[in-house]
């Protein structure tokens, strides 16, 4: 902010210095004073040069990058980011992006730690990076209950429910992922400890599927959209949602690095109130959204239509936090044994960067 200051005054001063050279060419100024049948005109220059700083000012700002990472490509839940450059709502608010995409959390949390990007969008169990070292901020909850996956199994195989899974070999994008965390956790829930159902990191959806295809797995957890697509194929079937076992959760988060936001806390706030302007233009257009999703995830536009109806719901309109939810994810690190201690969470996340609510 300081820096900005600076540099408006120093736009001032360039300005302030221009207007005099067009005054003194134009004859209009005499020692100080503009003769007195010029001096409307005078005034006019110097307002003109004025809105020109502005302008130019303005423009400057409207060029700010930021580098925005998805974990998953294809995933309805990180469409708001392709719809929101695609309708311009995000240049609407001076930034441009510069999106990558990443296969899985652990990834993701690299290219933070890397300084290749300066936003991630992420899940809510990668939260226990930032204990273990990463350094990023979560700084608007994104989405809640994981409606978004599914765990999908042969259609031909023998599994037909959660308790037939037991021992089974399930895919996952990466260790520590969210699609890892809700495969553990729904071994705990079974009764069976984190570890009564074995998971392997294999990437991307397409690479789970081929997994899935050449019976190296037993089964895979994957977006909604690509389950649907592969049961209309007659392939697979859904064993089931993780949405129905987990309602107070926050499937995904939006993370910042901390340089990032020390050096551009404006870019912040920018990114995310294009993000949450973004959201309630989805849930206002959906002939619009279903388009540019189906071809983000690849999929036919009624899969997307059926896709946007079941997950639209899930997405957080405010970016704000559900205490409830930061606590089943503060519990479930021990119990998973991936923290040795429950971390505070409270130094895990914000809520200073979000746009303000209006009623």
């Amino acid at each position: 902010m300081l820096a900005q200051v600076f540099r408006r005054r120093f736009l001032m001063l360039k300005a302030h210095n221009r207007m005099g050279m067009v005054f003194r060419s134009a004859g209009m100024i005499h020692g100080n004073k503009c003769g007195p049948l010029n001096r409307i005109l005078c005034w006019c220059v110097a307002l003109m040069a004025i809105v020109a700083i502005f302008a130019f000012d303005a423009s400057a700002q409207a060029n700010m990058k930021v580098r925005v990472g998805k974990a998953i490509g294809e995933a309805f839940s990180f469409t708001p980011l392709d719809i929101g450059i695609e309708t311009g709502i995000f240049k609407k608010h001076g930034i441009e992006i510069e999106k990558y995409d990443f296969g899985g959390s652990a990834k993701l949390q690299q290219a933070l730690a890397a300084d290749s990007i300066d936003i991630g969008l992420g899940s809510g169990p990668e939260l226990a990076f930032i204990v273990k070292g990463s350094p990023v901020l979560g700084v608007a909850a994104m989405a809640d209950a994981p409606w978004l996956l599914t765990l999908i199994v042969d259609k031909n195989g023998p599994i037909h429910a959660a308790s037939d899974l037991k021992g089974k070999t399930i895919s996952v994008s990466t260790r520590g992922s969210l699609t890892d965390w809700l495969v553990h956790d729904l071994s705990r829930q079974q009764g069976w400890g984190t570890d009564g159902i074995k998971t392997l990191p294999v990437g991307t959806d397409v690479s789970q599927i081929s997994a899935l295809k050449t019976h190296q797995i037993d089964g895979c957890v994957i977006d909604l959209a690509a389950a649907y697509r592969l049961e209309e194929e007659g392939f697979t079937r859904i064993v089931l949602r993780f949405g129905s076992l987990f309602k107070d959760f926050h499937i995904h988060v939006i993370y910042a690095r901390r340089s990032f936001i020390d050096k551009n806390p404006d870019a912040v706030r920018a990114f995310l109130a294009g993000w949450f302007e973004t959201i309630a233009f989805m849930r206002q257009n959906k002939n619009k959204t279903v388009e540019i999703s189906s071809r983000v995830m690849g999929v036919s536009p009624a899969i997307a239509d059926r896709v946007y109806d079941e997950l639209m719901p899930m997405f957080n309109a405010t970016g704000k936090y559900n205490p409830k939810a930061l606590e089943v994810l503060r519990r479930s690190y021990v119990e998973m044994g991936i923290l040795p201690t429950e971390p505070d969470m409270s130094q895990l996340v914000t809520e200073k960067f979000l746009p303000a609510v209006t009623k």
